[in-house]
């Protein structure tokens, strides 16, 4: 069973992997077709994407946790297993947030690659879902731990929003660029009001799946 778990995680990773580098050559074209883009600029804004940045580090955790798998008996690491837990808790985010609110929207990353979109939207969040129920290995995490996973997608946050206004959009010629609608004060209804909404709806959404995440890893595991 620890072989075919790390078999799939090379597995996901690799397909994440190349969903990444297909959006990113798919912008990169599009980018290239719009003409007097800056294409360094917006290539850091398609790696400032919450979506990219917790896929890309899926890969990181799936990778090393096949590496376990293979080669390490028994629980996972305890700093490897909340890792894990944290990635764990960024995709299941990300599956739920873009399911309900952004779906449909054209992001502002270029030409959207729909398989690739699926991929890192639906296919990556189900999996780490998945493995973090079902991995051997999993270990038990002390619920004190849950704000350390909530460091990531605070800082991401601060950055994003201090980001936003002094760089700019130049594929739709404006001042701004914010890689999701509702943290873009100048087009939400009531500006920052409404960002400072849609920051707390998130952080206790992403707090709610990272109590449910800790509470996973304090069951039983379903195989060892």
């Amino acid at each position: 069973m620890r072989i075919l778990f790390a078999v799939l995680r090379i597995a996901v990773a690799a397909l994440i992997v190349a969903a990444v580098v297909g959006q990113l050559t798919v912008s990169l074209g599009y980018w290239a077709d719009k003409g007097g883009v800056d294409v360094a600029t917006h290539t850091m804004h398609f790696f400032s994407f919450f979506t990219i940045d917790s896929n890309i580090l899926s890969v990181v955790a799936l990778l090393i946790g096949a590496f376990l798998l293979l080669f390490r008996r028994g629980d996972n690491p305890a700093r490897y297993n909340l890792f894990l837990a944290a990635v764990a808790t960024y995709m299941i985010t990300t599956g739920v947030v873009y399911n309900l609110l952004l779906r449909g929207i054209e992001l502002p990353q270029g030409s959207t690659l729909a398989w690739s979109n699926e991929v890192l939207h639906v296919v990556g969040p189900l999996w780490l879902l998945i493995d973090w129920l079902f991995a051997p290995g999993r270990a038990p995490i002390a619920y004190n731990q849950l704000w350390k996973i909530l460091v990531f997608p605070l800082v991401w946050c601060v950055y994003t929003l201090v980001r936003g206004p002094l760089v700019a959009d130049t594929v739709y010629g404006k001042a701004f660029w914010y890689p999701y609608p509702f943290l873009n004060p100048n087009t939400s209804a009531n500006g920052y009001l409404s960002v400072a909404f849609y920051v707390i709806l998130i952080t206790l959404v992403i707090s709610a799946a990272a109590a449910g995440v800790l509470w996973v890893s304090r069951r039983k595991a379903l195989i060892r």
